[in-house]
């Protein structure tokens, strides 16, 4: 079972998650981050990098791997999720760029970039702590409904209701790419840590059929059940859904402080 955090708010969850980000590289100083993007981990990157800063931390040897890219932006593409993480994460926190990866989403190579970005996490020695958000059709990273739980790094198609709910990042809905190239819920799974953030109604039952519905590809988010060591930090509205919300709070209230998240 996934450990469920229930916070007041999103400030909340960023100063939790980022804590156990420290932690991380306090013990490892060149630990392997799983990065996502768009609005859901913000919260976690602003106070990481305001917590960096106070305590001086060194984190020029951390790595990372984003989830996901466009196929076929421009190289320099503000929304290209390349630009995203370096200007959401890599430059807040003073990570060194070259060490951080995301996957190419050139046309002219896109053929063998899924494969080479496989080969590249694999030769860093697999990821500590990946960060997640969840779509509202269930899905992480790209990896939409029907997606295989043993699928690696690849190339797909994303769906209307995806493209419709990224176009707010761009000049027109048509702008928004029809693919991508996303790690594939298999490699999601080799993270030795899940964190999985959720805030709003909206993700209220995506959030329920991955922490609580069956395990199935038309819930991508389910994957998180096969995993041993999954942590699921959700507000108020977004909790809306679970069955045993009182539960999750009784555990999270006494759970021993050496063991963490």
């Amino acid at each position: 079972m996934a450990e469920v955090v229930i916070v007041q708010d999103e400030s909340e969850a960023g100063d939790l998650i980022a804590g156990s980000i420290l932690s991380l590289i306090e013990g490892r100083p060149d630990a392997v981050l799983g990065l996502a993007t768009g609005s859901t981990p913000l919260p976690v990157y602003r106070a990481l990098a305001r917590r960096v800063a106070q305590e001086q931390l060194d984190v020029s040897r951390v790595r990372g791997f984003a989830l996901d890219e466009y196929v076929g932006l421009p190289a320099g593409h503000p929304e290209s999720y390349r630009s995203v993480i370096m200007r959401e994460v890599v430059e807040p926190l003073g990570l060194t760029p070259s060490r951080i990866h995301v996957p190419n989403g050139d046309l002219a190579t896109i053929q063998t970039a899924s494969d080479e970005y496989e080969d590249a996490i694999i030769a860093a020695g697999g990821v500590d702590l990946q960060i997640l958000g969840i779509g509202r059709s269930g899905h992480i990273g790209f990896n939409e409904p029907g997606s295989s739980f043993a699928s690696l790094t690849r190339v797909k198609t994303l769906t209307e209701s995806t493209r419709a709910d990224n176009a707010r990042f761009f000049d027109s809905p048509d702008d928004v790419p029809m693919h991508c190239i996303t790690q594939g819920l298999g490699t999601i799974l080799r993270a030795r840590h899940l964190v999985l953030l959720a805030f709003g109604s909206a993700k209220a039952h995506a959030v329920a059929a991955a922490v609580e519905g069956p395990v199935t590809a038309s819930q991508p988010g389910s994957a998180i059940q096969l995993h041993p060591h999954v942590t699921v930090v959700i507000d108020e509205a977004a909790a809306s859904e679970l069955t045993n919300t009182a539960y999750y709070r009784h555990v999270w209230a006494n759970k021993p402080a050496w063991q963490g998240l």
